[in-house]
């Protein structure tokens, strides 16, 4: 089995090598949840957790037609918002969150979404690759790669990193790509798993990358 690139300029060398594949594979890309506002975009990354993305965009279909705003979904009794989220698992502590970030945007931020990690990470239910997710989407601001099962499945196979620590992961993917790439990159490296990459049955045939992916753990 081939082994991870250890060396710094090893894993630039092939972040540049896989950066430009993706590129040429998917030129447009976008954020699979489907949103209006960065304030629903934040809602529908808490309810994405341990959930696909197909299914949070049918819940928040509903959800979002009936309570658009932070402040109709910070005033839903708490058992109504559980019944819209139910299906997309853990929903009793998606419910809890979601309403108290709610009524947190509302009280502490005008309801609207602040555009700093810090203040982000400290609402209810948000974590890194949470705010990741919101910043780079909503407002294009790059402060960090969003490291999702995709993300980093993919990374160790094509030996950017050997972690399995999604925050190592991160942090070793800032280290080698360029700072204008972060939020496209994520978004790639999750088309490219979910067409090509499966995580149980790989199309390694197909694949654009096959000529110098050292498919590890394949």
């Amino acid at each position: 089995m081939a082994k991870p690139l250890a060396d710094l300029a090893e894993r630039k060398a092939q972040s540049k090598r896989v950066l430009r594949r993706l590129k040429a594979d998917y030129p447009e890309v976008e954020c699979a949840l489907a949103h209006d506002s960065p304030e629903q975009l934040l809602v529908a990354t808490i309810l994405s957790a341990q959930c696909t993305d197909a299914r949070v965009n049918i819940v928040t279909k509903e959800l979002f037609a009936k309570h658009p705003t932070p402040a109709d979904l910070a005033k839903l009794p708490i058992a109504r918002l559980e019944g819209f989220v139910k299906s997309t698992g853990f929903f009793r502590n998606k419910a809890k969150n979601i309403k108290a970030c709610c009524i947190e945007l509302v009280e502490k931020h005008g309801g609207e979404v602040p555009q700093d990690m810090d203040t982000l990470v400290g609402l209810a239910g948000v974590g890194r690759k949470t705010a990741n997710v919101v910043l780079g989407t909503a407002f294009g601001l790059a402060t960090g790669v969003v490291v999702d099962t995709h993300v980093g499945r993919l990374s160790r196979r094509t030996g950017l990193t050997a972690e399995k620590d999604p925050v190592k992961v991160e942090r070793g993917l800032m280290e080698i790509l360029p700072r204008k790439e972060w939020v496209d990159f994520s978004h790639r490296m999750i088309y490219h798993g979910r067409q090509i990459c499966d995580a149980r049955r790989p199309k390694c045939d197909e694949c654009s990358m096959r000529k110098f992916c050292p498919q590890i753990g394949v």
